[in-house]
């Protein structure tokens, strides 16, 4: 049995977007360890990058799988409502183009580039052009436990929380299945962001000891994540006890203070929150997209 949430108080609103151009943002950029590469990164169509697939071994950083959308590409102020409301798992329907009609599924946001991820099927992606428009039924903010107020819920569709496997244990805590479990002390870039609800924070894989200790190196793509100690309530904290949920959006990156990109979907103190070590926690199991399709 599911735990019970408010899912019939809940605001469903349509938001459009399209497609962002793909971005260099530098001619050659500086890794961590001192390496150069000119690589691709934000942006665009990604075609063999897919939900599921590793974060790790790209010649390539930050890399969104899937379709890269913003508002306008104009206005970073105006996009802060097109990445608020559009939740994890929320349908995206094509507006325009030779694929107009068809559907995918919201991934989740990337902040700085201030990007939504759409997972579309092969097919679709094939249909796309740059030029093309998306309409999401976004759905989920303001989603709450009913009888665990103390467990607070971002960016995330109420399918999704339904079928992700939370059980609720005889002391009050909630089993949360998750595919990695990573020490706050790996958090970088995003750290310090007073909103969880437009953007993502970074796992730090630079020390190849702690990512091998802690089996980092099992990031997918839309997996879900545990950070202990970290609290993403109000911001982005340290605060011992506390456990954030959250789902790995972009890859890797060789850049100092940068990695894999995790959306915050849930974050509660007092360990709360249990993380439960699972194959299967991913949201393309859950929704049968990307290389779960």
């Amino acid at each position: 049995m599911s735990l019970k949430t408010n899912r019939e108080q809940l605001v469903m609103t349509a938001v459009q977007g399209g497609v962002s151009p793909a971005n260099q943002w530098a001619p050659f950029e500086v890794g961590a360890s001192g390496e150069l590469f000119a690589w691709p990164s934000t942006g665009g169509i990604t075609y063999n990058v897919k939900i599921g697939d590793s974060v790790f071994g790209w010649a390539g950083e930050h890399i969104e799988p899937g379709v890269s959308s913003t508002l306008s590409h104009k206005n970073r102020k105006a996009e802060s409502g097109y990445q608020f409301l559009a939740c994890c798992g929320n349908e995206v329907r094509v507006i325009s183009g030779a694929a107009k009609g068809e559907t995918g599924t919201v991934l989740g946001h990337h902040g700085g580039v201030e990007h939504l991820m759409l997972d579309f099927p092969d097919e679709t992606l094939d249909k796309l052009t740059c030029d093309d428009k998306f309409l999401i039924r976004a759905y989920g903010q303001g989603l709450k436990l009913v009888d665990h107020p103390d467990v607070h819920i971002y960016n995330l569709d109420p399918d999704v929380l339904d079928a992700m496997g939370l059980k609720e244990r005889d002391d009050g805590c909630i089993e949360v299945p998750v595919h990695v479990v990573v020490p706050g002390y790996v958090m970088g870039s995003g750290i310090g962001a007073l909103s969880v609800t437009t953007g993502d924070y970074d796992i730090l894989c630079h020390d190849e000891a702690v990512v091998k200790e802690h089996a980092m190196d099992k990031l997918r793509f839309g997996d879900f994540v545990a950070v202990l100690d970290h609290d993403n309530i109000y911001g982005r904290t340290y605060r011992r006890g506390a456990v954030t949920i959250g789902m790995v959006i972009h890859s890797d990156s060789p850049l100092g203070g940068h990695g894999p990109g995790m959306m915050t979907l849930m974050s509660a103190l007092d360990n709360k929150l249990v993380p439960v070590l699972s194959e299967s926690a991913n949201v393309g199991t859950i929704k049968g997209i990307g290389r779960f399709a």
